[in-house]
């Protein structure tokens, strides 16, 4: 074989060669491994970060939300109960107290002031009567 067909040769296979690993690596590179990283990277990350998201979110919401309504609803009720139970009781307490001493003391006193002037009255009619 002389120098040029050496140089075709050696040129063939150095085109054919490359094309192939261009062509075929390249290929193979973009398919495979670009679709191992699509498929791949894309299912770990929509199933890994959504699961995260979905689980850490979901439930950070459910118990940070869900207790703080409890606490505060919770707060917020028992505080209104103590306001309601002091209110109530403040106002049974001074208005009813106040008008029941009031009302009943003033009638209690009314009724004795009656029973002792229909009292000193029978005693004055009596008195008179016999007289």
């Amino acid at each position: 074989l002389n120098t040029h067909t050496h140089i075709y040769i050696y040129m063939y296979i150095h085109t054919y060669i490359q094309t192939y690993i261009h062509t075929y690596i390249h290929t193979y590179i973009h398919t495979y491994i670009h679709t191992y990283i699509h498929t791949y990277i894309h299912t770990y990350i929509h199933t890994y970060i959504h699961t995260y998201i979905h689980t850490y979110i979901h439930t950070y919401i459910h118990t940070y939300i869900h207790t703080y309504i409890h606490t505060y609803i919770h707060t917020y009720i028992h505080r209104q109960h103590t306001y309601i139970h002091t209110y109530i009781h403040t106002y049974i307490h001074t208005y009813i107290h106040t008008y029941i001493h009031t009302y009943i003391h003033t009638y209690i006193h009314m009724f004795s002031v009656c029973v002792c002037v229909c009292y000193m009255f029978n005693i004055y009619i009596e008195h008179i009567c016999r007289y």
